[in-house]
Parts: structure tokens; C-alpha cells; sequence
């Protein structure tokens, strides 16, 4: 199983005090320790995926629950009128994010706030977030990265001017958070609330 890189730190961490737990004779925390410890390493896991692309269709950038579908107002990037789909990540989800479309990353730009809970609507105005934007052959395509309850830090990979690729890694957010995904008219989107996704493989959206 591939792991993300940035999880090694946490996972030798986690594998150390399991083993301290042990040569102390601690047995009982050892045994209750360990499941954690695994948990550690699959929360990093960044399996390859592959699935339809393509300039018609736009891809999940997030594993997780499709927690709402909304037109929304959009100045930062995109301007205008836009559709946001925001998928909700738990720690039990792959937390490796995955750009949606072929473009040049445009716009980047960190907002420090809360840490609520990712999945309420109004995480995406409040919460810690790094926002990317891609120019893209459809059009501008915002992506945001949202911190939750136990999220502290937003990882994103690329630079302005960078070539984002459909479906390559855009960053990670470690523990617990959530992604939206902005659109501009003319995408139909292909998924509903209370669905659930997987990066790099889920259409979410076509354009017309």
C-alpha cells in the first residue's frame, strides 16, 4: 500500500509508542494501542486511481460524502454565480486531494479561521482553508481545502503557474475536513447529496 509521504512522521510516531508500551510490559495499553497505530497508516494511504477523464468531465478532488449542492456567489476567482459541490471527509477517509480538471493553477490563496465542523455549510466561509483555482479549457474551476474538528493542517502542493493534471495529487489535509469544488455555468452535475465519492475516479460533473 502507498503512503503519502508527509504520514511517515506520524506513523513511525505512532509504531514508537506501541513499541514503548510494550518493553515497558504494558500490555494492555500495547494491544489497545495498536489499532490506533494501524488506523495511522491507513488514514495516509494514497492509492493510484484511474477512471474517465477528460475535458467534458470534471473529478472528484476528495474521497467522501457529498454533503451538499448549492449556487452560491463566487468573487474571489471563478466571479459570479457558481455551483459548489462540497464533499465531507472523515478520518477514515483517503485524505489525499486530486485536481479535477487539466489546467494552470491561477489563483492560490491561504485563509487562517475556525476549526468547526467540516460538514456544516458554513465551514466553507469560516474554516481554516487554502483555496486553488485552475484555468481550465472550461472555464475557471475554484477547489478549496477546508480544516475540521481535528484537521490542523491544509497541505497544497502547487504553485502559481504550475500545471495541474486531472486526477494527480493537488495536496492532503491531515484528520478530518472537507473539499468544494466551484463550478461556473454549463456543468451538470453528475453526483447527489448523500453520495459518496473517491478521488480521481468519481465524475461529480459533465459540461454540456
Amino acid at each position: 500500500m502507498r503512503v503519502a509521504k508527509e504520514g511517515w512522521p506520524f506513523i513511525i510516531g505512532f509504531w514508537l509508542v506501541a513499541a514503548l508500551f510494550w518493553w515497558l510490559g504494558w500490555t494492555i495499553a500495547f494491544w489497545a494501542w495498536i489499532p490506533v497505530a494501524v488506523w495511522c497508516i491507513a488514514f495516509f494511504r494514497d492509492p493510484e486511481r484511474t477512471g474517465e477523464r477528460g475535458p467534458n468531465v470534471v473529478i472528484a478532488p476528495a474521497d467522501g460524502l457529498v454533503v451538499s449542492i448549492v449556487d452560491v456567489d463566487e468573487p474571489s476567482f471563478v466571479g459570479g454565480r457558481v455551483q459548489r459541490i462540497a464533499i465531507f471527509m472523515n478520518v477514515f477517509d483517503v485524505h489525499v486531494n486530486r485536481y479535477p480538471m487539466d489546467g494552470t493553477v491561477s489563483y492560490r490563496q491561504y485563509t487562517p479561521g475556525r476549526f468547526g465542523h467540516a460538514a456544516e455549510d458554513k465551514a466553507s466561509e469560516l474554516n481554516e482553508q487554502s483555496s486553488v483555482g485552475l484555468t481550465t479549457a472550461r472555464g475557471k474551476v475554484l477547489v478549496r481545502q477546508i480544516a475540521g474538528l481535528v484537521a490542523r493542517r491544509i497541505i497544497t502542493d502547487d504553485a502559481v503557474g504550475a500545471t495541474a493534471r486531472q486526477g494527480a495529487r493537488m495536496g492532503l489535509i491531515r484528520f478530518g475536513s472537507r473539499v468544494d469544488v466551484f463550478l461556473p455555468a454549463g456543468a451538470t452535475t453528475a453526483v447527489r447529496v448523500g453520495e459518496r465519492t473517491q478521488a480521481g475516479r468519481t465524475v461529480i460533473a459533465r459540461w454540456s
